[in-house]
């Protein structure tokens, strides 16, 4: 199959990059070059700020209905791409079908909700102590929006990360990561384009691996950028935060999660199983939200771990493009080594592994809080098994970890549930659900090293928005001198 290519997206016009230089784009199951796109370096950043910045004055002013229409049809027509999307997500990022349909349906929800959230920054009349003075507080946009959009949920994150913003009136300057640039920001873009969105609005730029702290950097550190979204890993996060605030620049960081899932001795265990299992080998595990740990009731735990084992070491994998597929491969080599050095430290420590190993899907028990597994996120397919003697100790150890994005807990007692969600410390928590869940209306994020800032509904519009104080004098003041 000939290879894809595709140029930047500036000012409304596919161009390539100013020094003509390329990166190949590679299919993780083949290893083959499924897409070349063009290799944008600080001057692309610079070129597509300008269009932003052009753009801005201009959609800003737009009616609320304009921008309701465009993201409304954008939404349809994501829908309509399914097809497309699927085999994308396949080729680029080796995703599953499954996977891949309900990156369309979020993200088509997203661009509604966004559409929905228009009319949401809303001023308020103040009280004042000016006679005849009317005093306002209105909520603007920011203006140029830096936005960062990784590659394990290309189509939710990217539209996530371009959608709220736009929604309040910014333009944007989207950088997808270099293992999905089609998929986490030229695809968003199209769909648009097609929608109506005007030239400027939404910028991409795509650029090779070795560039990506230059390109990072130049967009971030541009003074027409007002504000910056990252959704990625923690390690690179601290890099943008830190660049973000140096510059004095809000930020909205989605970063890693070490997630716990506790299964509680009343749970229900074959339906426990089966939430486990999603949570913890969906996408590969390659999902933020991924169940790192599963903290279970010494009283069910060999049961629970037995039949977790005999459900793992039956899911289908290989080929993310086989309908029957269930676990597809991991993003890249180098993941697929950091994930099987975490298993090899465990089991040369320890641990025993109960399913898969050699590079599937795993579980693993006889975990020791000395072992790398047990702190690192794995962010890929494998879990972990903790036996805990009560709530407390499941508690302790849910909340033993320096991320703090989201949570799962399994009872059928929901009074007890809600108790202990109260306990953990995450940015999220499901009590009778696994730790993978999303929906575009709710305040999605996480806390200490997961992140800050939330994504989602009202609190997206909030975070790409301003409050600004104006007042109208009634009469002519009198001034002391």
């Amino acid at each position: 199959m000939a290879s894809e290519k595709r140029e930047l997206l500036i000012g409304g016009d596919s161009v390539p990059a100013l020094d003509g230089r390329t990166t190949d784009d590679l299919d993780p199951f083949t290893g083959e070059v499924y897409a070349v796109v063009a290799a944008a370096g600080p001057a692309d950043v610079t070129r597509a700020v300008d269009a932003a910045e052009q753009a801005f004055a201009g959609w800003a002013a737009t009616s609320p209905s304009v921008k309701r229409g465009i993201l409304l049809r954008a939404a349809d027509g994501l829908e309509a791409r399914t097809a497309e999307v699927v085999a994308l997500m396949a080729a680029e990022v080796g995703g599953v079908g499954g996977w891949a349909g309900f990156n369309v349906m979020l993200a088509a929800n997203v661009l509604r909700e966004a559409a929905a959230a228009v009319t949401q920054p809303v001023g308020e009349v103040l009280t004042t102590e000016v006679p005849g003075q009317l005093s306002l507080a209105v909520r603007e946009p920011l203006g140029v929006i830096a936005a960062f959009a990784p590659w394990n949920a290309p189509v939710i994150l990217s539209t996530r990360a371009v959608a709220a913003p736009i929604a309040a009136g910014n333009t944007v300057v989207l950088k997808p990561s270099e293992d999905a640039p089609i998929a986490a920001g030229l695809l968003i873009a199209d769909v648009l384009r097609e929608a109506g969105l005007p030239a400027g609005v939404l910028n991409v730029v795509t650029n090779a691996p070795e560039d990506a702290a230059a390109v990072a950097e130049a967009l971030i550190t541009d003074s027409r950028v007002r504000a910056v979204n990252f959704t990625g890993s923690t390690e690179v996060g601290r890099i943008v935060g830190t660049l973000a605030a140096q510059h004095l620049k809000p930020a909205v960081l989605e970063l890693g999660g070490k997630n716990s899932l506790l299964v509680l001795d009343d749970a229900d265990l074959d339906h426990a199983v089966n939430a486990a299992t999603f949570g913890a080998f969906h996408n590969a595990g390659q999902i933020c939200m991924s169940t790192d740990r599963i903290l279970v009731h010494r009283a069910v735990a060999e049961e629970f771990t037995a039949k977790l084992a005999a459900k793992v070491g039956s899911l289908p994998h290989g080929d993310p493009a086989d309908p029957g597929t269930v676990i597809g491969p991991v993003i890249n080599p180098r993941a697929a080594a950091r994930v099987a050095a975490l298993v090899e430290d465990a089991v040369a420590n320890g641990a025993t592994v109960r399913a898969g190993g050699n590079g599937g899907a795993t579980v693993l028990d006889g975990v020791t809080p000395q072992m790398r597994v047990f702190q690192e996120e794995i962010f890929g397919p494998a879990v972990i098994v903790v036996p805990v003697a009560d709530d407390d100790e499941a508690v302790a150890i849910a909340n033993d970890t320096e991320h703090g994005l989201t949570a799962g807990i399994l009872t059928e007692d929901s009074r007890r549930g809600l108790g202990l969600a109260q306990r953990i410390r995450t940015g999220i928590v499901h009590v009778g659900n696994q730790t993978v869940d999303d929906e575009p209306q709710a305040p999605f994020g996480g806390v200490k090293s997961s992140g800050y800032g939330r994504f989602g509904g009202r609190w997206g519009i909030e975070a790409f928005s301003a409050t600004r104080w104006v007042t109208i004098a009634g009469e002519h003041g009198h001034f002391p001198f």
